[in-house]
């Protein structure tokens, strides 16, 4: 299969992986809203291995809907990820497969996974090489600006030779976590170590004036990776590709939120039933954060049952 990535208009921008959020239904609307490429949630590699019916319904994708589509793998055993690799590849058949090196949670971490690989430079390389010799599809890797004494240029040093074809790069360190200041020089300093592949910035990334500012100030790199600046507000995308065209863009006024929020409880009910209904709870108070007057409204919608219900609440 031929490399997507090289087909996607630049500046890229993607829907970075979310673990309990990048589901199907959020996927299809980030696209609907200027997504070029969305990410699963991330899925245990060992979980492939022991053959885990669940795990592989957590990567199932809409063909039509969800293109381009990236299926990210977490784990610390190279035979787990070359098996993994392997399944997705023929039976999802998604559009490129990313590993994780970059999650600082606790649960994730705490396993040998996602961040605690960074400092591992022989485990890394391994792994890279696994889903790269298991798979015709273009490996992408998630990476943070450091962890420890091991920087985001020291690791990519490591692999650079590798014939991985992207990388998204949070600029925050492991230490850092979601709050710590966001170093987009290291990114820029990475591209010019690997000029010939696609690299992605990550981190803090909640408006279109941030998003422009990261670009022109690092024409260099390729694009942009959003992940908790999308939450509650997927037209973030729609917003940045027409703050880059024109200099300005569209606003959402509560009823055109109301109308999206619908919609995604509906894909989320289609694709999960009455799981998704539970689920949507979360992203409906995302969706009305910050407008006057709504906390009584929010204390309503966390407890819905049915798309019925929320229309009723939202009077649409």
């Amino acid at each position: 299969m031929k490399n997507f990535w090289k087909k996607v208009e630049k500046p890229i921008l993607a829907l970075a992986p979310m673990a309990g959020i990048t589901d199907s239904a959020f996927r299809q609307i980030c696209r609907e809203n200027g997504a070029d490429v969305v990410y699963s949630e991330m899925a245990n590699v060992s979980a492939f291995f022991h053959n885990s019916q669940k795990t592989l319904e957590l990567v199932k994708f809409s063909k039509n809907k969800e293109k381009y589509y990236v299926v990210q793998f977490f784990g610390k055993n190279p035979e787990h990820f070359a098996k993994a690799t392997l399944i997705v590849t023929k039976k999802i058949k998604p559009h490129g497969i990313d590993i994780n090196f970059g999650c600082p949670a606790k649960k994730v971490f705490g396993h040998g996974s996602g961040c605690a690989l960074m400092p591992q430079k022989k485990l890394a390389r391994e792994i890279i090489k696994a889903v790269c010799e298991n798979t015709t599809l273009p490996v992408s890797i998630k990476i943070r600006a450091g962890i420890g004494s091991i920087d985001a240029v020291e690791f990519i040093k490591n692999i650079k030779d590798l014939p991985f074809s992207t990388v998204m790069i949070h600029g925050r360190t492991y230490e850092g976590k979601f709050t710590g200041k966001v170093d987009f020089e290291i990114v820029s300093k990475i591209k010019k170590i690997i000029s010939n592949k696609i690299v992605l910035a990550n981190g803090g990334i909640d408006t279109p004036e941030k998003a422009l500012e990261i670009l022109n100030k690092y024409p260099d790199i390729d694009g942009l990776g959003i992940a908790r600046g999308i939450l509650g507000k997927p037209f973030l995308f729609k917003q940045i590709k027409e703050i880059i065209k024109s200099g300005k863009y569209a606003k959402y006024n509560f009823a055109k939120i109301a109308k999206l929020a619908v919609q995604h409880a509906q894909l989320l009910y289609k694709t999960k039933g009455d799981k998704g209904m539970f689920e949507i709870r979360k992203h409906l108070v995302w969706y009305f954060k910050g407008f006057p007057g709504t906390a009584e409204l929010r204390k309503k919608l966390v407890l819905v049952k049915s798309v019925k219900e929320i229309k009723t609440i939202l009077k649409i």
